[in-house]
């Protein structure tokens, strides 16, 4: 009897069985292909954790970790969640510049939220430029510079110091003491501050410049207490602050009208600023502000990293300027530089605790409301002046030509008198 035929086109078992195989691994790695997270989009945080300066830069790390909390639990950037790459600058300006460059070329950052200090900017100033990078800087400073690769997140001189002197003089008189730290911030604050005194009939009486982390003020004090100003003027940063405001105590001068241009929230807990009876400050946000969105903020910060955490003006900068940096690329379809960097970054605008801040594309600073505070017993600020809307940035007071300007500035860093 003949076999019947087998059907040409029937395929033997074994292959089903591999065909099904392949499929079901098909499936599979499209499954995990789909389960993966994204990439997290890599930020650089350049701050100094050690030396003179980390009781005021270290909080602000903090505050660029709220932002990004923040941000990635509304989806991240373009779908792609924020990763920091935190490092130290030591206070070293010098350390800051490597770093810089590391965070740049080794970590493949997508943006640099960095420095304090103005020594510190400057020198990571030409790395960013250099690269074409893109770097984000919290902190009130001297003003006369624009830099194509950094957005000013900080107070302009106009928006601090210029409204700060005017007020002081108005409310204590024209005679003027200025201590600083030696660097390039103070030397320079206090020339505008000359100029201003100047021009409006006032006298400075003093004037002393300490290096970055000096602790004995006795000296500075009594020659406070000899020379009576009307009011000090102080442009120290760091925690120099610590021992200049014990060496006012010790004097006899902690009712002695203060203003201080680099002292917040944070360094008035630390240091013991609200020892001090008539202590003030320049900024454009205190803690103690009214509004929901500084509401939301304070607590916010309180429940991540403690209820005894304060919140301060250059960390308030710190965050928003992430949350513009994001807005920036979410709008422009990448977290490139050169992409963020362009007029996508130049437009933006948000309400934040401090009120509605706007870039202005023509200074690369943003818009700001300048407000005085008096330092009360528990280290918070209470408002007792404040500009009635914000102020439009000007890096580059208008009494000199910007080319002057540039004269004195690189003349003092190359070391010249003031």
């Amino acid at each position: 009897m003949r076999r019947p035929l087998s059907n040409p086109f029937a395929f033997p078992r074994w292959a089903v069985w591999s065909a099904a195989a392949v499929v079901a691994g098909l499936l599979v790695v499209a499954a995990l292909g789909r389960s993966r997270p994204p990439d997290p989009i890599r930020i650089g945080v350049l701050h100094s954790l050690t030396g003179t300066m980390a009781v005021s830069e270290a909080p602000l790390v903090d505050a660029v970790q709220l932002a990004v909390d923040e941000i990635n639990a509304e989806g991240g950037v373009l779908g792609r969640p924020l990763a920091m790459v935190v490092a130290d600058g030591r206070s070293d300006e010098r350390v800051f510049a490597a770093e810089a460059e590391r965070l740049i070329v080794d970590e493949k950052v997508s943006a640099l939220f960095a420095c304090w200090t103005s020594a510190c900017r400057k020198a990571v100033k030409p790395v960013v430029e250099r690269h074409r990078h893109l770097m984000f800087y919290p902190v009130q400073y001297e003003g006369l510079e624009q830099s194509p690769n950094i957005l000013y997140a900080g107070a302009a001189p106009n928006q601090q110091i210029v409204p700060g002197v005017r007020w002081a003089m108005e409310q204590f008189g024209p005679r003027i003491y200025l201590v600083g730290s030696d660097y390039i911030f103070p030397l320079i604050a206090n020339l505008i501050i000359r100029d201003l005194s100047a021009a409006n009939g006032g006298e400075i009486v003093g004037e002393r410049y300490v290096p970055l982390g000096t602790q004995d003020f006795a000296e500075v004090a009594a020659d406070i207490q000899s020379k009576k100003p009307d009011v000090v003027l102080n442009t120290l940063n760091g925690d120099s602050n610590a021992g200049f405001f014990a060496a006012l105590e010790k004097a006899g001068l902690a009712d002695a009208p203060l203003v201080s241009f680099s002292v917040a929230e944070v360094e008035i807990g630390a240091w013991g600023g609200a020892r001090l009876t008539h202590h003030y400050g320049i900024w454009n946000y205190f803690q103690s502000l009214p509004g929901e969105a500084n509401r939301v903020f304070v607590a916010n910060f309180k429940s991540r990293f403690g209820a005894d955490r304060v919140t301060s003006d250059p960390m308030e900068a710190a965050h928003i300027a992430v949350h513009l940096w994001a807005q920036a690329a979410q709008e422009g379809g990448s977290p490139d530089p050169d992409r963020v960097n362009s007029a996508t970054l130049l437009r933006q605008t948000l309400s934040g605790p401090s009120g509605t801040v706007a870039v202005d594309p023509s200074t690369r600073h943003l818009w700001k409301m300048v407000r005085v505070g008096r330092v009360r017993p528990d280290g918070q600020f209470e408002q007792v002046a404040a500009a009635g809307a914000p102020l439009r940035p000007a890096p580059w007071p208008l009494y000199r030509v910007r080319e002057d300007w540039q004269l004195l500035v690189d003349r003092l860093s190359a070391g010249g008198a003031p």
